[in-house]
């Protein structure tokens, strides 16, 4: 249904475009100002059909890079090189995953003091992408760190990193088939578009007393315990909700 989307979304945008060259020749001559036109036309419809807003920026950018391309004239291989790579790091993208977004340093530390903390014997890290954050936690060898990532290339950077310290393991799987039951902390930095799902998740699995730990996004109708502010770049917030025990 993504793939579908996605699709319909540059057809309807390309077909408004010609619409538009049509009835205004002079107004929209050129291959760079069409390409625009299409790429905001194509953005719009990719709202109208509740895409992720990161396909925004997706649609805005596809035709205007292809032509950029063509006139580089690179060689024919290069092409499908660069498809490749786009393919092995936001593998599951286009089914609706999330795509890849890096932790900052500030993140990392601040998750590390808040499992120093909880005293914890155990943490995941969804969707790990390089491991911006799972593997400097992984530098306290009582910790167990599973760093769970789909996409073949970041996890591959994060298996690298992660092959001398024993303690860590970087798992090529969904997080939607990780048992949360088995980890005392859990981070994630996604998307709002799965915060609600995720929260679902983490209230059905996550054992009583454990934290789980949303960066930039919280999770719809449910207060969190605190919000830590991080002093980096994007001025992130970390979300903390505790699983209630029972009284």
């Amino acid at each position: 249904m993504t793939l579908f989307k996605a699709l319909a979304a540059q057809a309807l945008g390309l077909a408004l475009t010609i619409a538009l060259a049509w009835m205004s020749p002079a107004l929209f001559y050129g291959a760079w100002r069409l390409a625009l036109v299409q790429g905001v036309a194509a953005a719009l419809w990719s709202g109208a059909f509740r895409q992720p807003y990161w396909w925004a920026p997706i649609h805005l950018l596809f035709l205007p890079t292809a032509i950029a391309m063509l006139t580089l004239q690179l060689p024919s291989w290069s092409y499908l090189l660069i498809v490749l790579l786009l393919a092995l790091v936001f593998w599951g993208t286009i089914k609706g995953d999330v795509p890849l977004f890096l932790s900052s340093t500030s993140v990392a530390d601040a998750v590390t003091a808040i499992v120093e903390r909880e005293n914890a014997n155990g943490f995941a890290d969804l969707g790990a992408g390089i491991g911006s954050v799972a593997v400097p936690l992984a530098q306290h060898p009582a910790l167990k760190v599973d760093a769970w990532e789909r996409a073949p290339l970041p996890w591959l950077i994060t298996a690298w990193r992660c092959r001398k310290l024993p303690n860590a393991t970087a798992k090529r799987a969904s997080l939607w088939g990780c048992n949360l039951s088995r980890y005392e902390v859990v981070f994630a930095f996604l998307s709002p578009a799965v915060m609600a799902e995720l929260g679902e998740k983490v209230r059905r699995e996550m054992r009583p007393g454990s934290l789980f730990i949303s960066s930039s996004f919280p999770i719809p109708d449910w207060p969190p315990e605190s919000i830590v502010d991080i002093a980096d770049r994007r001025r992130t917030k970390l979300f903390c909700y505790r699983l209630c025990r029972p009284e």
